[in-house]
């Protein structure tokens, strides 16, 4: 299917790879249908896209790539509504705010995105944890060195 992206331009994309978000995104309850797309060169970021609207897009990549110690437990509720079963059915993004410098980037840990892979099923849930919505990617060790 060919739809018009907000980095890339218009694009085509398998159909079979469309993510459905029966809740929609926090902002964006209308927008339920999207694609991961790969940024060019770079297999940390991905781009989640509406496949309806172009300028709904966002900057993702898994946390854990930041942050190795991000934790925390998925509800019962969560993995019913995803139909997961198990763990290697599941994707964890977080959206991202790059900034220039990119040293000032932040990265969302109180909303992730849970993707069950095999039913192509997402949501973005809310933690009560103690995370941020605007983690800096790098840690103040990181920075400082």
């Amino acid at each position: 299917m060919d739809i018009e992206t907000k980095y890339f331009g218009s694009m085509s994309v398998d159909e079979n790879k469309v993510i459905h978000f029966v809740k929609g995104l926090p902002g964006f309850q209308d927008e339920k249908m999207f694609v991961l797309i790969d940024f060019p060169d770079n297999p940390v970021f991905q781009i989640l896209q509406s496949t309806v609207t172009a300028h709904v897009a966002f900057v993702v990549a898994s946390p854990y790539h930041f942050r190795k110690e991000y934790t925390f437990d998925l509800g019962d509720q969560t993995k019913d509504e995803l139909a997961i079963t198990t763990p290697d059915q599941v994707k964890i993004l977080s959206i991202l705010t790059l900034r220039k410098p990119f040293e000032k980037s932040t990265i969302n840990l109180l909303a992730p995105i849970i993707i069950n892979v095999d039913a192509l099923k997402g949501q973005q849930i809310i933690l009560t944890d103690d995370f941020s919505s605007r983690t800096p990617l790098q840690s103040e060790k990181a920075r400082a060195e």
